[in-house]
């Protein structure tokens, strides 16, 4: 699970530069919205977090110092973030083959 979750901070790196600023670390597009690979960098931050959260309920749960209720609203908080980044992500992969069919 620790593989797993490594895996994904190397990910969120990944997308981190491929929206990186260009000029001085400004994440402000010209037309005044946020830097669609600074959003991302921060879904997929706070995901990652809410499964090492779940992951660590889960484990304080076998250790018995974890009730049940709490890792049970941790995974599933955790459920709802991947769910959404895959959503997310699915509509940037469909987005871009979109594009690609286009004609020039």
């Amino acid at each position: 699970m620790i593989d797993g979750i490594s895996a994904l901070t190397a990910s969120k790196s990944s997308i981190a530069s491929l929206g990186a600023p260009s000029a001085a670390g400004s994440t402000v597009n010209a037309a005044g919205g946020a830097d669609f690979g600074q959003i991302m960098n921060e879904v997929s931050g706070d995901a990652i977090g809410n499964l090492k959260t779940a992951e660590a309920a889960s484990i304080g749960s076998l250790q018995g110092t974890t009730p049940v209720h709490e890792v049970v609203e941790s995974i599933m908080s955790a459920q709802r973030s991947l769910q959404s980044f895959l959503a997310v992500r699915d509509k940037a992969v469909s987005a871009y083959q979109e594009i690609s069919r286009m004609a020039i």
